[in-house]
Order: C-alpha cells, then sequence, then structure tokens
C-alpha cells in the first residue's frame, strides 16, 4: 500500500477549523431555537402521544447514556488496576464519558415536559420505581463526572494565571482511584438499571426479559470504548500525528472486539430463547404485528446483528484488518450505529405494538406510529451540535491526549 502524505498548509488548517466551528455553532443555535419552542409551547410541537411517549430524544439519551458510561467504565479500568499502557487515552474516555452525560441530560430535559421538576425524585422517594433509581444514578454519576474532569479542565492554559486552582485539581486527581471506583459502580448499576426499566414491564411481553439489564451493560462497553477509538483516530488524522501508539490502537479494538462478541452471544441466546424455541403469546403478537407494520425485523437483523455486531467484530478481531485504520474506523463507527440502532428498536418495539391490555382497553392490537417532528430533529441535532463542539475546543485548548508520540511507533 502506497501511502501519500499531502502537506497542508496552517493556514487552510485554521480556515477549514473555523468553518468546522460554524457550521456547528448554526446546528446549535438551530437547536436552541427548536429547544425554546418546545419550551414555550409543549410537548404539542413533537410526535410524541399518550401511546408513545418515548421517540428519538429517549433514543438519544439512551445511546449519549451507553457511550458516556461505557467509555467512563474504560477510564475507570485503567485507574482502578493502573493498566500504564492503557492511560494515553484514559482521559480522553473520561471526557467523552462527560459529553455522554451532559448531551443525555440535554435530550432528557427536553423530554420529561417539565425540566423544572427534576429535582421531584430527590424529594418524593418512590423506592418502587426504576426511573426513580435511575434518576439518583443520573444525578451521583454527573458529579463524579465532573470532579473527574475538573483536574484536566484546570490544567488548562487559561487557568495558568491560577496555580492554586491547580492544586485543587492536583488533589482530586489522586483521589481518581476512589472516584473511579464509585463510578465503575454507578455506572453498572445505572446500565442494568436502564434494562431493567424496560425488562420488568411484565404488560409489555416484547420487553418483559431478565436478559435486557446485562445486554444494556454489554453494549454500552462496546459502544463506549468504540466511541472513544474513533474520536481518537480521528483527532490523529486531522492533526497529522500518531496520538497512541499503534500497539495500543490494536489492544483496545481487540478489547472492543471481545466486548461486542459478548454482547451478540447473549443477544442471539436471548432472541433464540423468546422468537426461536419458544415463544408466549403476547411476544409471538407483538413481533408480527411489528413485522407486518414497521421495519422492525431488518433492522434488527441487518443493522443490530449484521452491520453492528458480525461485521464489526469480524475486523477488529482479525489482526489484518486491524491494522488498516479505514477498516478500524468503520467498524468502530458500525459499532456505534448498532449501539443506536438497538436503544430505538427497544424503546418503540415495545411502544408502537401496544399491549394485550391497558386501563380502559381491551383487546387493543393495532399498532401505533410515531414520526418525530421537524422540531425533534433540529433539537436532537443541535444536541450532537454541543457535543462536537464541546469535543472540539477540548482537544484543541485541553490536554485530553498525550503531547508527544512516545511508543507511537
Amino acid at each position: 500500500m502506497i501511502n501519500i502524505n499531502i502537506s497542508i498548509p496552517k493556514e487552510s488548517r485554521e480556515r477549514a477549523w473555523w468553518i468546522w466551528i460554524g457550521v456547528l455553532g448554526v446546528m446549535l443555535a438551530v437547536g436552541v431555537f427548536g429547544a425554546i419552542r418546545v419550551f414555550v409551547k409543549g410537548l404539542y410541537v413533537t410526535g410524541l402521544s399518550d401511546q408513545v411517549p418515548w421517540g428519538l430524544w429517549i433514543t438519544q439519551d439512551l445511546s449519549s447514556i451507553a457511550t458516556g458510561a461505557g467509555a467512563f467504565t474504560f477510564s475507570a479500568i485503567v485507574y482502578l488496576f493502573r493498566i500504564k499502557k492503557y492511560q494515553p487515552i484514559a482521559r480522553a474516555a473520561v471526557f467523552v464519558g462527560f459529553l455522554g452525560y451532559t448531551s443525555a441530560m440535554l435530550a432528557l430535559a427536553m423530554d420529561i415536559g417539565r425540566p423544572d421538576r427534576f429535582w421531584h425524585p430527590l424529594v418524593y422517594w418512590n423506592v418502587h420505581s426504576v426511573l426513580w433509581e435511575i434518576t439518583w444514578c443520573v444525578i451521583l454519576y454527573s458529579i463524579v463526572l465532573v470532579l473527574e474532569f475538573l483536574p484536566i479542565l484546570l490544567e488548562g492554559k487559561y487557568f495558568d494565571r491560577w496555580p492554586n486552582l491547580r492544586k485543587y485539581g492536583d488533589l482530586i486527581h489522586k483521589a481518581s482511584p476512589v472516584f473511579a471506583a464509585i463510578g465503575l459502580g454507578l455506572s453498572l448499576l445505572h446500565q442494568s438499571s436502564l434494562g431493567a426499566t424496560y425488562g420488568v414491564l411484565s404488560g409489555r411481553a416484547i420487553w418483559y426479559k431478565p436478559s435486557l439489564p446485562v445486554m444494556f451493560i454489554l453494549s454500552a462497553i462496546a459502544g463506549g470504548i468504540s466511541m472513544t477509538l474513533l474520536l481518537t483516530i480521528l483527532v490523529g488524522k486531522l492533526n497529522r500525528r500518531q496520538i497512541i501508539s499503534r500497539e495500543l490502537q490494536y489492544d483496545i479494538s481487540r478489547f472492543a472486539g471481545y466486548a461486542l462478541l459478548a454482547y451478540l452471544y447473549l443477544k442471539i441466546w436471548d432472541w433464540a430463547a423468546t422468537s426461536y424455541y419458544s415463544s408466549s403469546p403476547g411476544t409471538s403478537e407483538a413481533l408480527a404485528l411489528l413485522q407486518s407494520t414497521t421495519p422492525y425485523t431488518r433492522t434488527f437483523w441487518w443493522i443490530e446483528i449484521v452491520l453492528g455486531g458480525i461485521v464489526p467484530a469480524l475486523i477488529l478481531l482479525n489482526a489484518n484488518f486491524r491494522k488498516n485504520d479505514r477498516y478500524t474506523m468503520l467498524a468502530l463507527g458500525a459499532i456505534i450505529a448498532g449501539v443506536t440502532v438497538n436503544r430505538w428498536n427497544v424503546t418503540l418495539s415495545g411502544l408502537v405494538a401496544p399491549p394485550r391490555w391497558s386501563p380502559g382497553v381491551l383487546g387493543n392490537l393495532i399498532t401505533v406510529s410515531y414520526l418525530p417532528t421537524w422540531n425533534e430533529i433540529i433539537v436532537s441535532l443541535g444536541i450532537i451540535a454541543y457535543a462536537l463542539l464541546a469535543f472540539s475546543f477540548g482537544i484543541k485548548y485541553l490536554p485530553i491526549y498525550p503531547k508527544d508520540e512516545e511508543g507511537a511507533h
């Protein structure tokens, strides 16, 4: 293979940078306009309804949490077990976790309709609700992420004028193993609780299964590691330098591949146990409805299993494919897409296909339609723009990645 290196003038790189920032700024402004419209007019401007109260924003929320929690889980393992060879990417994992969770909270603020009442679960306890426990996980885990991110922020050049603040940052950094242990526990608890939110609902046969909490954890780990490594490779390409060593890149790629393989193994057995070897009447009816009225079956097999699972696993677990950055980036992107589609399918499958019985309704087996409105879409794009803007400024002005290329050969 012939590598052609083209030298790009500094002025051109700066111009491209500001064009990129400008595009994201416009996306963010449009998203803010959409958010204001939702706050003024309410959820009436969305495609959500009493039958389908969760849609695009919850999918974005769950996907952001998956990549954020999975990334931080990876960094927590690095700090707890002191795996030095993974340390060059640990800060990036913390940063991705921070952006993932803040993006999720923005999506959640739009979705709940009354974000001003976010504090209610803290005061009015409902220990029988999984969502109550998730609210506590979000708040506590966000605090841990802020504490983990503070030392990175305080090391930025802007804080050169306040050396005392950096001393506090150093103290917080020394406590990283403690925060990592707490964060790891909250991360695993949060992901499993998100799966349990669906899995405990016996009235929705297609959701009701004990495997969802574990599948949410495994898919989050694979998605979070993939997002962190994909962004690291992209930053290296844009800056024309090898940020982490090739050996480390291969190791992390293989780790993501094995995490994905574990998720696929459980997912295939879950499908076999509920839809192939045996199936309950409620599950069969829901799947039949989805298959006849929605693209659920096609997206499940072709995007979740094949394109988002089998193909990237084969690439990342093959030594020859892993050495090709294009194949690696394609596989990592496919994993992230697969996790996102999974969150969409899990959420919408149980809502679009109604239960056999609900209060005031008996025998209603007609599927409900849902399509995001333009208002929902521009708000989602605005949240994505926020994350990309923050990441772009972070890698430019903060010590996210090592400055040298030690070991990057």
